[in-house]
């Protein structure tokens, strides 16, 4: 392990580059990195980056976003077969004919969508922002496409007010998250606080405490008094919030995997590298149409 880690940093120097890794990575593969965080934060370090060369370990639509917001910049991901579920649910000719029905709509897309998708939308959100980017960037717009998510449409709509069109998309593993886990979680630790993220099912939600994105999870848990937490997403943040706060308790609800988040680890890092692959290429229009929509979604932080 020593010997990967220590051939990860030699090379990181060598080829300037920037290791980026969300939440839900492997152990291992967040502690190599330069910035563990959520999608929004990931966008974001991407954009300000100075390396040369953004190595994305996390699911490919992440990569896309990176590639996106920095086109001169070699981007890797170390796993191509890193996919999406929800973000497989939608295409851009699924999306162009739900706007042909709504051609007066503005469309917003969640931002675990292809580039594709990304390109046909007007803005972009993340769990941590959608409903600001409802409230402020769309307030004075009567018509909404919500792609894909529509749980998290469903959670937004009730925060803002705001009704939307939206599409049957669900992320997997939140949805498979279900309240008689919770209900049994709150029998055995009732001083626990119920964190869920809004990608989890209504009846989910309505059992939480706070409904956060896994960075204001992150957040919320550093600052709480509380010393006990029930956690509705992916088991990867866990390892994160343990690591953080080593005095406070934390209880998953389930066994909520993501499969496609655990196929990178240190030697695929490692190999990526080594051999500068899977280089993430988009075409030029794409890139064009798609960054209008996530620098719009920046500007909501």
């Amino acid at each position: 392990m020593d010997d990967l880690r220590n051939g990860i940093l030699k090379l990181k120097k060598e080829k300037k580059a920037l290791i980026l890794a969300h939440n839900y990575q492997l152990p291992e593969v967040q502690d190599i990195a330069d910035f563990v965080g959520d999608s929004l934060g990931l966008s974001m370090m991407a954009s300000r980056t100075e390396a040369e060369v953004i190595v994305f370990c996390g699911v490919f639509f992440m990569a896309e976003t990176a590639k996106i917001l920095s086109p001169r910049k070699v981007v890797l991901i170390p796993e191509k077969e890193a996919g999406c579920p929800m973000a497989d649910m939608i295409t851009a000719p699924q999306l162009k004919d739900l706007k042909n029905l709504h051609p007066q709509a503005t469309v917003l897309c969640y931002v675990n969508t292809p580039a594709a998708v990304k390109a046909e939308c007007d803005y972009c959100c993340t769990s941590a922002n959608a409903a600001k980017v409802v409230q402020e960037g769309l307030k004075d717009v009567s018509e909404i496409i919500f792609v894909p998510d529509q749980h998290l449409a469903g959670y937004v709509s009730s925060q803002t007010g705001r009704e939307f069109i939206t599409w049957p998309g669900y992320c997997p593993v939140h949805a498979d998250i279900r309240k008689e886990e919770i209900l049994v979680l709150k029998k055995y630790h009732p001083r626990a606080e119920v964190l869920v993220h809004p990608e989890c099912r209504d009846e989910v939600i309505a059992l939480a405490d706070r409904v956060l994105s896994t960075e204001g999870m992150c957040r919320y848990v550093k600052d709480s008094p509380s010393l006990e937490f029930i956690i509705g997403t992916e088991i990867g943040i866990l390892y994160r919030l343990r690591k953080e706060n080593p005095a406070k308790s934390f209880y998953p609800v389930g066994g909520a995997v993501c499969v496609n988040m655990k196929k990178i680890n240190l030697e695929k890092v490692l190999w990526s590298l080594e051999s500068m692959e899977y280089q993430v290429e988009l075409p030029d229009s794409i890139m064009e149409k798609a960054r209008r929509s996530i620098e719009r979604m920046l500007r909501f932080v």
